[in-house]
């Protein structure tokens, strides 16, 4: 297999299963999908490596996978942050501008810089400084450091700083204020924290697979990048990625990112249901679940109620047959319980009504039927599934459209982005400001180009 330095590869590394894709730049600045890769996950729980070595062979049968069908060999790849051990919450802070003072010259040719007749004639450039600056990468670094300087806890670390918004003295609402000028820069940024060693342990996997980190991404912020459109993000929207056995929650609002969340709730906890209500082993439930659970009895006709589900039974004894309605009797309950509490952490964090986009669900739990359903009913607002947009990738781009690839999908996107913004940062860079632009070129970039 051929290493071809341009391809990405993102790894969602999940309870339930492992998922790779690798890619490569297309046009217009999407990415083409070369290869695809998939495998079932051991040796995690909840998000956290309780294995090495059962995780370790499932991170390396996916990307051998991806690698077998795109023909390129993945060194560096993007992965997933995810379990119910993170916390996230919002910083800001204010610092003095101490970029260049503001110069204004007039040409000494009779005509200001506007092709006006200045009243200063020929006489020599006039120049005009005022304490007034203009803003640098550099003030833009040093306000983000001072808004994550925080007090944490022993053992946990910032993973992640995704700023909200900039304030120029008293101006507001800006994304990017490099080159403005003001006295004062004003910064929200929303910091994500995670266990050092929950964060390293996930990286050694990796690392013992033959591959290096390049990412590590909120697992709902790489299925957002992949899944929510820039209106979505404008407007107000609610991204709920349900895993295996944690279900995720990021809100935009303004365009950018303003709370997320994590619980410890997830598909396995419909499975485990089934097994417990209808007394049949975990791997029967889990095929029980897939192929005809339904968390919605709205969604059910009067024929499908009364249909019959074979259910195998434990101990030796005969299996049994039951009404999709009773198991469907199982299933609402939980759904309805795992989305109020993401409804719930919304309302708390002072969001509710105003998610102008509404909910979109990605992840394998959100593939149930009726999930959107009971989901319209709990949020009170319009729900859809959220697939990989088709105007940011190609190649094969049909292969992964599932809400259950939005994370990979994501994580190769962004890995994409953050190797272009790389290349165009050291070239711009080289010999002047050297790492200086290196942090707020990362923000700048790795969301398409906005902070």
């Amino acid at each position: 297999m051929s290493k071809n330095m341009s391809h990405t590869a993102g790894l969602d590394i999940g309870t339930s299963r492992v998922t790779c894709i690798i890619g490569e730049p297309g046009d217009g600045g999407h990415v083409s999908i070369i290869g695809l890769g998939e495998a079932e996950a051991r040796g995690l729980r909840k998000g956290v490596v309780v294995d090495p070595v059962a995780a370790v062979e499932s991170i390396t049968q996916a990307v051998e996978e991806a690698e077998r069908m795109g023909g390129v060999e993945a060194e560096e790849v993007a992965i997933n942050l995810s379990g119910s051990h993170i916390m996230s919450f919002n910083g800001q802070a204010v610092v003095a501008v101490s970029g260049r003072e503001r110069e204004i010259q007039y040409e000494g040719n009779g005509h200001n810089g506007h092709g006006r007749r200045s009243h200063y004639g020929n006489s020599a450039p006039l120049t005009v400084a005022g304490r007034d600056r203009e803003i640098t990468p550099d003030d833009v670094r040093r306000a983000i450091e001072s808004a994550s300087a925080i007090q944490l806890p022993a053992g946990r670390e910032i993973v992640d700083r995704l700023p909200q918004e900039f304030i120029v003295d008293d101006q507001d609402g800006i994304n990017d204020p490099v080159g403005m000028i003001g006295a004062r820069l004003a910064v929200k940024v929303h910091i994500v924290t995670s266990p050092v060693t929950a964060r390293q342990n996930v990286i050694n996997a990796v690392n013992r697979a033959g591959l290096v980190v390049g990412e590590m991404v909120l697992e709902q912020l790489a299925a957002a990048e992949a899944t929510l459109t820039d209106d979505d993000k404008e407007f107000g929207a609610a991204l709920v990625d349900i895993g295996a056995e944690t279900t995720g929650l990021i809100i935009y609002q303004r365009g950018a990112v303003q709370h997320t969340a994590v619980f410890a709730l997830g598909g396995s906890h419909f499975t485990n249901d089934i097994a417990f209500g209808l007394r049949t082993p975990i791997p029967e439930a889990e095929k029980i679940k897939r192929n005809v659970g339904c968390a919605s009895s709205l969604n059910l006709t009067e024929m499908e109620r009364g249909e019959l589900v074979e259910v195998p039974s434990v101990g030796g004894r005969p299996p049994r047959q039951l009404s999709r309605q009773i198991l469907c009797d199982i299933l609402q309950p939980r759904a309805e319980e795992v989305l109020t509490h993401v409804a719930d952490e919304i309302r708390e964090a002072g969001w509710e009504g105003q998610l102008s986009s509404g909910v979109v669900l990605t992840g394998g739990g959100s593939l149930m039927n009726g999930m959107v359903e009971i989901a319209e009913q709990v949020f009170d607002a319009p729900v859809r599934l959220g697939y990989p947009e088709r105007d940011r990738f190609g190649g094969l781009v049909e292969d992964i459209q599932s809400p259950a690839w939005a994370a990979a999908a994501g994580l190769c996107l962004m890995a994409q982005r953050a190797k272009s913004a790389e290349l165009r940062a050291s070239a711009s860079q080289r010999g002047t400001t050297g790492g200086l632009g290196a942090l707020v070129s990362k923000f700048r970039n790795r969301f398409g180009g906005i902070f």
